[in-house]
């Protein structure tokens, strides 16, 4: 039975990865260890085999008519407008009950309604702000016209 120091030193040695000592150690060991010859055969025929593999590169002409395909964008463009409706909805709900049940209650503080009433208006400064930079920066965008 072979010790599992050299199990583990296997794919470093066929990666090149031991160090010197290391090496000569492990060759030391594979001229008197079946198991372990027999192993690393294997690892060089699965490195061999592994090597040799390439990933298939689609075409750029089917990613071309795969995006220009009127249903992909009609369907991710439907998807949008679903979505911000429903977030507009959710929000407007929020808005309705917050002024509703917190705004309009007498029996909550007038401190507390001007800090989240000032809480709530910072919030929406600074989203305004960032789709105002959002939008600023995409029609200044230098690779905008790169292709890939």
């Amino acid at each position: 039975m072979c010790e599992e120091k050299y199990k583990i030193r296997l794919s470093g040695y066929i990666d090149d990865e031991l160090s010197t000592d290391e090496r000569r150690d492990f060759e030391a060991h594979l001229t008197g260890c079946t198991e372990c010859r027999k192993e690393l055969d294997s690892f060089r025929k699965l490195k061999e085999v592994t090597g040799a593999m390439k990933y298939a590169d689609i075409p750029e002409q089917v990613w071309e008519g795969y995006w220009a395909d009127i249903y992909r964008r009609l369907e991710r463009g439907l998807g949008w407008v679903f979505i911000s409706i429903g977030v507009i909805v959710i929000l407007s709900f929020g808005c309705f009950h917050l002024l509703n049940d917190f705004f309009l209650n007498p029996d909550e503080p007038v401190l507390l309604k001007i800090g989240i009433g000032f809480g709530i208006i910072g919030v929406i400064i600074l989203f305004v702000s960032l789709i105002r930079e959002r939008l600023f920066a995409s029609k200044r965008d230098r690779y905008d016209e790169v292709e890939r």
